[in-house]
């Protein structure tokens, strides 16, 4: 599906990329680490723009975005995606996170309360102790040969520069390893209503979903059959996905719409 818009947005001192879809609310959607616009959404927009106007970007170091230098953080990920609405003149969206995104998202929501007006959270955590057994260990000895080839292919084909490759692998590796739990008070304190979505063989466990889908305030919870992103139809898990981003899609929308 073809954008009706992008661009690039000044956001904190970094040319933010963006990319436009379609028409009527707007829903934003914030992608996983390693990811791009079309890695990550590129399957699942067109299930979603017949009834939204979607607003995806990428954030620091990520696809046609440059690296500003910093260590990649989720606080400075929610104030960049909070200046690119200010940017782009909106005062309030729907945000759906991904992975990563999702936990951009939920700092958004802390940071910028007035700036979402519902969240969709898909696959995504806010203790270590929340993701699979032995997944920080994989993690601290990551480097890029272990990164996806799909991701890395989605990366190259935007920017075909194998250091800046590195550097994003680097800067989402090195924010996870450093990852320190937040508050159970910072999602009590997300009243806009909440869905969130995993899968039951996701990298988060079904028994974490749960724990926070108790502490949001306005929440509801679904977890789909698959691994970490197969309903979205994301690049790795696209050939497993069979008809479940068709059935997100609806399940989203149907929330959004209430």
């Amino acid at each position: 599906m073809q954008a009706t818009s992008s661009g690039y947005a000044p956001t904190n001192g970094l040319d933010l990329y963006y990319e436009i879809y379609g028409s009527g609310e707007p829903l934003v959607l914030i992608h996983g680490g390693g990811s791009t616009i079309e890695s990550n959404f590129g399957y699942f927009i067109p299930l979603l723009a017949a009834d939204r106007q979607i607003i995806a970007m990428e954030l620091q170091a990520h696809g046609h975005t440059k690296d500003r230098g910093t260590p990649t953080t989720f606080e400075q990920d929610a104030d960049d995606v909070a200046a690119l609405l200010a940017f782009l003149k909106i005062p309030q969206a729907e945000i759906l996170g991904f992975s990563n995104g999702g936990n951009t998202a939920m700092q958004l929501a802390a940071r910028h309360p007035q700036v979402v007006k519902k969240l969709v959270i898909a696959s995504s955590f806010f203790k270590r102790d929340g993701l699979f057994k032995g997944f920080f260990d994989f993690m601290n000895t990551a480097s890029l040969a272990n990164m996806p080839m799909g991701l890395q292919e989605a990366y190259l084909a935007i920017n075909n520069d194998h250091a800046a490759l590195e550097i994003m692998h680097n800067r989402d590796r090195d924010r996870m390893i450093a990852f320190v739990d937040w508050p159970e008070e910072m999602l009590r304190n997300i009243t806009v209503p909440t869905l969130l979505i995993g899968g039951d063989q996701d990298v988060m466990t079904p028994e974490h979903f749960v724990e926070m889908f108790r502490l949001f305030p306005k929440a509801q919870l679904a977890i789909l059959p698959g691994g970490h992103g197969g309903y979205l139809g994301e690049v790795t898990q696209r050939h497993l996905s069979g008809e479940q981003p068709e059935m997100a899609a609806k399940l989203i929308l149907t929330f959004l719409k209430e």
